[in-house]
């Protein structure tokens, strides 16, 4: 059996100091049902989770289920959402979502990456969230921009494209962890390695992170790019 690789082997020590940092890091949108998951994640597209869970509460009394945001006349769910931004897009998504899954999935939202990849709105972050949140299905890496930037910043990839930074974050976590890494990864770029000022010198990960060393020798840089060194 081959050795792992020295980048498989620091992403696992990274894994393990995130757990560690953020022991209770969870999925912060509310919901009780897939379908409000699912509604939640699409909502959250240039936007707060904050503001999300502050807009779903009346969305949900509203509209319930599948069949009622199906049947909802367009202009009542973009005026429930507008404060989300990109309102008509997204309740044009979320109307689309929900009609297919009424007519195609007996009123159920899908537990499939593929099944779930045919709903308007939906690619794969969305689809790996639901799966991991709804459904404790690990089915992949959840890329947000926090993700994306950490992950080239830690050198784990050297890719921008989220499907590509996928595949090189499936090849080095361990399957069982692929929707907390991503959650925990979120927090820590929040908390500490945030994109224009990141806290280096606070950063649990300093000494498996290149980009962060080679950033202290130069704070005043104007942006935190990825090293070019590989661990």
């Amino acid at each position: 059996m081959p050795k792992p690789s020295k980048t498989k082997l620091r992403a696992l020590e990274i894994l393990y100091r995130l757990k560690q940092e953020y022991p209770d890091s969870t999925c912060a949108l509310n919901y009780e049902t897939p379908l409000q998951l699912l509604v939640a994640v699409i909502l959250s597209a240039q936007c707060t989770d904050k503001r999300v869970n502050l807009v779903t509460p009346e969305l949900f009394r509203q509209f319930p289920d599948a069949p009622a945001l199906a049947m909802a006349d367009r202009e009542d769910i973009e005026s429930a959402i507008r404060s989300t931004g990109f309102y008509r897009n997204k309740a044009k998504h979320i109307q689309g979502a929900c009609q297919k899954i009424v007519k195609e999935f007996d009123g159920s939202v899908p537990r499939t990456m593929a099944e779930l990849l045919t709903l308007p709105g939906v690619a794969r972050k969305t689809a790996n969230v639901v799966l991991a949140h709804a459904f404790g299905i690990n089915a992949g890496v959840t890329v947000d921009t926090h993700v994306k930037r950490l992950s080239n910043r830690l050198a784990l990839t050297q890719h921008s494209n989220p499907v590509r930074i996928e595949k090189d974050l499936m090849r080095l976590i361990p399957q069982p962890d692929w929707e907390n890494w991503s959650i925990r990864l979120i927090d820590h770029g929040r908390a500490v390695c945030n994109a224009r000022k990141p806290r280096c010198q606070e950063c649990v990960l300093f000494d498996l992170c290149p980009t962060g060393q080679v950033y202290l020798e130069n704070p005043t840089a104007p942006k935190l790019s990825r090293s070019r060194s590989r661990a």
